[in-house]
């Protein structure tokens, strides 16, 4: 009886250091990696559409802030992005999607941001507009990217959005997007980057196959230049941080470590 009493003991201590040593463990990596991250959308859209990364990085542990550019022009959108970066109680992850790799890459110099991710993004290098990269690649035929309007502003085809923006979207929700989305001045994408940091940080890359927004072969010559670490998303879109969450999400926390 003893002898059973005894080996019981001995196999509870066991259980009680092995849960011990995996939380420990489990600290030890939350702590190792980045915290922050900052989430930039880009055109046409506006930052409710990361809600599904955000509430999968929150359920993690990571502290998110979501950056409402105002799509004014590329000096306007780095300052909201700057402002909230010297939010952040440490390093961060930075993250943009479409137009918000320009972004992003301007602001990249930030002392806060440690890694970067380009979400369908543009990753123009210094004195380069975003313009440059457009130009590499035809337009796809289910791009509803519209010319200026008199005031300057680029809007997305309404009849075009669910074909080229958001085919992986119910329609009904892409048609919501479409009649909700907010335009972007033209002379941003006009304008060249200035402090382009993506050679000296880590930085990842995703590619949506089925993109129609932005010509996947752009973004494949763009992050093969800059040597990123990509993940394909085989058939999402160029919704791709709408659709599928859980894949955006998963590049984000490896940057963060």
């Amino acid at each position: 009886m003893n002898t059973i009493s005894k080996k019981l003991r001995l196999l509870f201590s066991a259980i009680v250091a092995l849960l011990f040593s995996a939380t420990i463990a489990s600290a030890q990596n939350t702590a190792a990696r980045i915290q922050n991250v900052v989430l930039v959308h880009g055109a046409f859209v506006d930052g409710s559409g990361w809600k599904g990364v955000y509430d999968i990085l929150t359920k993690k542990g990571y502290n998110v802030t979501i950056a409402q550019i105002p799509l004014s022009s590329l000096q306007d959108d780095a300052a909201v992005v700057k402002k909230a970066l010297d939010r952040q109680n440490g390093p961060a992850v930075l993250v943009g999607h479409s137009w918000g790799g320009t972004v992003i890459t301007e602001v990249s110099a930030h002392p806060k941001v440690a890694s970067l991710v380009y979400v369908t993004a543009f990753q123009p290098d210094n004195g380069e507009p975003t313009t440059k990269w457009i130009a590499t690649a035809p337009a796809l035929p289910e791009n509803g990217i519209l010319p200026p309007d008199k005031d300057g502003l680029v809007y997305y085809d309404r009849d075009k959005f669910h074909a080229g923006f958001a085919a992986d979207l119910p329609p009904a929700q892409a048609l919501f997007m479409a009649d909700a989305q907010k335009p972007i001045a033209a002379a941003s994408f006009a304008t060249p980057v200035t402090a382009a940091e993506w050679h000296h940080k880590p930085t990842f890359g995703i590619v949506p196959t089925a993109d129609k927004s932005i010509n996947p072969v752009i973004l494949r010559n763009m992050f093969q230049r800059s040597g990123t670490k990509v993940t394909e998303i085989k058939g999402a879109s160029h919704a791709v941080f709408v659709s599928h969450p859980k894949e955006v999400a998963n590049v984000i926390i490896a940057a963060s470590r």
